[in-house]
């Protein structure tokens, strides 16, 4: 299993080196965009609109957006100290709480974590700390340069980081249109509602749930795969970009030419001496 980040957490005095590893994954179908008359994959490029030429990646700049078009330029080394003094604190766990007393809108993404050789001890005694007391740690952590509040929790037999959502990225429901009021709800529907639930209700079997659209479209493409019906790519080679000075030289010339068919202005008549 892939190793996404490598360090520590702590509670109290107790320190715990630990290694972090996805623990989901996307399981989408993803599709290709292709020419429809040749069937080549489509490829973006970067382009500056202004000089409207393609801009490499060493000619790119980092930079916050204050106000329209207005920006503050940072270096990458800027950004890579910035970095660099976060990733160098280790995790700490920064308060106990209940699971229960956070909503599930604030959780993000979730994270095996594993001890590092010499932490086997100290990971095996922060788990049977939070199953007997049935609490979770919050803690702060640095993922990918981005700071993220984190909760330690035990899943199965393992610890379990769950990155969730600083308070002020959780949207105010206050701004959410035509939210009905309470008491719009009919007594004898909301009874036939109740009923309803209860009639479906079962205990939580994951399992039970598949992903109906991916398994059709993976089927669909099968299918035509069996059957041959697939298309290549064109072996032809790709067109080479406009010059930007060929371009130039061409407007140029255009002007240029054009100049010469211009009439010449006409002399004024020489001024008759007097008689």
């Amino acid at each position: 299993m892939h190793t996404i980040w490598k360090g520590s957490i702590s509670f109290g005095l107790v320190n715990i080196p630990i290694k972090l590893h996805a623990a989901t994954e996307n399981n989408d179908v993803k599709l290709r965009q292709l020419h429809k008359e040749c069937h080549s994959p489509i490829s973006y490029q970067k382009v500056c609109p202004v000089c409207a030429k393609e801009v490499q990646n060493e000619e790119i700049v980092k930079a916050y957006e204050y106000t329209k078009n207005k920006f503050v330029v940072l270096d990458d080394e800027e950004l890579e100290k910035l970095k660099k003094e976060n990733e160098d604190k280790a995790v700490e766990i920064i308060d106990f709480v209940k699971l229960e007393e956070i909503d599930p809108i604030y959780f993000e993404r979730s994270y095996f974590m594993a001890p590092d050789a010499s932490g086997g001890k100290a990971y095996a005694l922060l788990r049977k700390a939070l199953q007997d007391s049935g609490k979770i740690g919050v803690a702060k952590i640095i993922i990918r340069s981005k700071e993220q509040l984190a909760v330690v929790r035990v899943y199965k037999d393992a610890l379990l980081m769950e990155t969730i959502h600083f308070p002020d990225e959780v949207r105010n429901v206050q701004d959410v249109p035509n939210i009905p009021s309470a008491d719009s709800v009919v007594q004898k529907e909301l009874d036939t509602a109740l009923l309803l639930v209860d009639q479906l209700t079962t205990a939580f079997d994951p399992t039970k749930y598949t992903d109906e659209y991916r398994s059709a479209l993976m089927d669909l493409i099968e299918e035509k795969k069996s059957g041959n019906r697939t298309v290549a790519a064109s072996e032809k080679q790709p067109a080479a970009p406009a010059n930007m000075n060929d371009l130039m030289a061409a407007l140029q010339a255009s002007l240029d030419q054009t100049k010469k068919k211009k009439p010449a202005p006409r002399k004024k008549a020489a001024a008759k001496k007097n008689a």
